[in-house]
């Protein structure tokens, strides 16, 4: 089992390694612009565990306190991937539009990608919540229903 752990491992490490080359090169050749990319990296980590991590909590909470149980798990489901999707879109969200072109991301409209995106997920919520309730009707309407005895 060790051995399997150092195997899988060994990769994993190789990409850190070799994303901190990557990003040393870039630091050392523009340092005034790497100061700002430094920050943007750190800056992730604390803004997630200081609004997104508690956020997420308090949902999750109350989605178990509040919802009934065919819904609890798909709404979770549903949460967690639209802050996921929220935190993965901030960046081109936030970016300023008369900023220079990125390429392949200048010509898509971020709002509306992520909107479709998030109709998507919630109509599959809905869907899951509304397939659960009818199990547990049907399962119901079994118990309930005396057998035909032949």
């Amino acid at each position: 089992m060790k051995i399997a752990r150092i195997v899988l491992a060994l990769p994993g490490l190789a990409a850190l390694a070799y994303g901190i080359v990557l990003f040393l090169d870039y630091a050392t050749s523009a340092w005034p612009d790497s100061f700002t990319t430094v920050l943007w990296i750190g800056g992730g980590p604390i803004v997630n565990d200081a609004v997104f991590a508690p956020v997420a909590g308090v949902v999750g909470l109350l989605v178990a306190r509040v919802l009934p149980k065919p819904w609890r798990g798909p709404v979770q489901v549903g949460a967690v991937l639209t802050a996921v999707l929220g935190f993965v879109a901030f960046p081109l969200l936030w970016r300023t539009y008369g900023a220079a072109p990125q390429p392949g991301l200048h010509d898509g409209n971020t709002w509306l990608g992520l909107m479709v995106t998030l109709a998507v997920v919630w109509s599959a919520v809905l869907v899951a919540a509304i397939v659960r309730i009818v199990r547990v009707r049907h399962r119901a309407s079994q118990k309930i229903r005396p057998r035909a005895h032949s």
